[in-house]
């Protein structure tokens, strides 16, 4: 495999689907981790129309399923002799409380807890790649979080409303952002770099629970507000920009990525470290059964 290697979830719409069709315009070959596969093979037809010979690879994985995250980072390592890139971009806002099967609440289990078993999955094959990236997809609405709680707000069942869940959603960006500064003093900046970003507003990331998302959508894109094209910029400069070689732990804007602080209360490293161990042992006591 010639091409350098792009691992991306989400990729089939929004953000993840310009960010997979710019890697493929740079020369990547590019892993798509899709939970359906009538959406992958559309945007396979995107890519090859991008670039005739464009090399693209599906993985077929729910990862609001632990299990799935697990087990699909474990089949790409397998696959590809190097990942140079992996880009965690799948999210849900999810209006209403749904759990998965596993038993977490759906939008806490894709927003963070499967890109970060996936991210565990594929962390030594990211190492003996190096140097390699991994780019985190956080959001503003991080800054609603108002609190942070690891050991609760990650076992956090209770039904909400649709205006309850913007914190709660917020909560699971947050989470995104802890997770890549802890994440980042675990490994060589050497090795590999691990960064999150705020892609700003995008006309595509409504949420697919909201009532009328898709005329909104429409009436936005004609407007020109919320460019997801603005949004996949920053990812892409993350993942590719030689500006960002040996940068680690950092946040960035969509705004000429700018440098963010993570936002309170989730700053402190020891609270991050706290997620981090919580977020461990969580996962263990699930693995023992």
């Amino acid at each position: 495999m010639d091409h350098p290697i792009a691992v991306i979830t989400g990729a089939t719409s929004g953000l993840g689907r310009i960010t997979a069709l710019d890697l493929v315009g740079r020369g990547y070959r590019v892993g798509v981790v899709a939970r359906s596969r009538a959406k992958a093979d559309a945007l396979v037809g995107e890519l090859k129309a991008v670039a005739d010979d464009a090399p693209v690879d599906v993985f077929d994985a729910d990862l609001g399923l632990l299990s799935h995250a697990r087990r699909v980072g474990e089949e790409i390592a397998a696959y590809y002799p190097r990942v140079d890139v992996l880009i965690n971009n799948a999210g849900l806002h999810a209006f209403s409380q749904r759990m998965t099967t596993e038993g977490f609440a759906e939008m806490t289990a894709v927003n963070y807890l499967g890109p970060f078993v996936l991210t565990q999955a594929l962390t030594s094959k990211l190492l003996t790649s190096a140097p390699s990236r991994i780019v985190n997809v956080a959001s503003e609405a991080s800054q609603q979080a108002g609190t942070i709680a690891p050991a609760e707000d990650l076992r956090h069942v209770a039904p909400y409303t649709r205006r309850e869940s913007m914190p709660l959603y917020g909560r699971t960006k947050l989470m995104t952002i802890m997770w890549t500064q802890e994440l980042a003093r675990r490994l060589d900046p050497a090795k590999t770099t691990v960064n999150c970003c705020d892609p700003g507003f995008n006309a595509t990331g409504l949420g697919r629970d909201l009532p009328g998302s898709k005329v909104l959508q429409g009436i936005l894109n004609t407007l020109r507000i919320g460019d997801p094209r603005r949004g996949a910029g920053i990812i892409v400069r993350l993942a590719t920009d030689p500006a960002f070689a040996r940068t680690s732990g950092g946040y960035f804007s969509v705004r000429d990525a700018k440098p963010l602080e993570c936002p309170e209360p989730g700053r402190d490293p020891r609270v991050q470290k706290e997620l981090w161990d919580e977020t461990v042992a969580l996962l263990a006591a699930r693995a023992a059964g």
